[in-house]
């Protein structure tokens, strides 16, 4: 059985898909942007695009009833390799020994043009 997460602390979809789902033992999130859920704003810089998607994801996942440090695995698009250190740093600050799997890809464009999207998968 599917059991479908949402929450108004992080963005709201913007297309035909769940902000989330538990299924099989986990959570599944869609890609987080960085968007804050209360202003529709986007910050400029890669510092503050990241600790706001970060944030979201964190939002996410405790709606779920779940913890940041139940994540298993994530994955990173970048619109830029070369924010690749900075956005690492603050990866650090969301995320705890022992870190989750992860993948981090750099793609041609995310929606709303913003500097990167988060997705993970969550133990209940």
């Amino acid at each position: 059985m599917q059991k479908v997460i949402s929450t108004d602390k992080a963005p709201s979809a913007i297309g035909p898909y769940s902000q989330a789902i538990e299924a099989g033992g986990f959570i599944f999130t869609s890609g987080v942007i960085p968007v804050d859920p209360q202003t529709g704003e986007i910050g400029e810089r890669i510092e503050e695009q990241a600790r706001q998607a970060f944030t979201n994801l964190c939002n996410l996942i405790e709606a779920s009833g779940s913890y940041v440090s139940q994540v298993v695995k994530t994955t990173v698009f970048i619109k830029d390799m070369e924010d690749f250190t900075r956005i690492n740093e603050i990866y650090a600050e969301f995320f705890k020994e022992p870190f989750p799997a992860r993948s981090c890809v750099e793609v041609a464009r995310l929606p709303k043009d913003v500097k990167l999207e988060i997705e993970a998968v969550v133990a209940v």
